[in-house]
């Protein structure tokens, strides 16, 4: 789990746009690690977060699209039935809300990899923090379905 800045931009909704700037990110050699993009009528919002942040602010720019950075949190996540939902229980048995979501494609060793934006950011880092150190240290029990 870590802090990680997310880059939000709002783009024409036309064919091409967004292959125009992945096509870029590509050229440039910038990775996206995770990607949404949400209609809004006339125009996309499009939110993602890339290994490299200033060249990838650089190249919004140099095609003419008005970017905003802020930071989100990063969660690696089994990809299994019941691993998102976990962790969406512990931050709301916090009390804290998810203002939006997305969860990219499996990675290595069969994990995903969730954003999160919070209502309270350092809360739930360290909410889910302390989770996954109980987690650790409770590897040797059984689930009590099993017993």
């Amino acid at each position: 789990m870590e802090f990680v800045h997310e880059l939000t931009a709002h783009l024409e909704n036309k064919p091409g746009r967004l292959a125009k700037i992945c096509e870029a990110l590509a050229h440039e050699k910038v990775n996206i690690r995770a990607l949404t993009v949400m209609d809004s009528g006339d125009r996309s919002v499009l939110r993602f977060v890339v290994d490299q942040v200033e060249p990838a602010l650089k190249i919004l720019t140099s095609l003419g699209t008005e970017s905003t950075s802020c930071d989100v949190l990063a969660v690696e996540i089994e990809n299994r039935p019941g691993s998102l939902t976990r962790v969406l229980e512990k931050l709301a048995s916090e009390h804290i809300n998810i203002e939006y979501a997305y969860v990219s494609a499996a990675s290595a060793n069969g994990r995903s990899l969730g954003i999160f934006h919070t209502s309270n950011p350092k809360r739930a880092l360290q909410v889910l923090h302390e989770s996954a150190q109980k987690a650790s240290e409770n590897t040797t029990r059984r689930p009590l379905h099993s017993r």
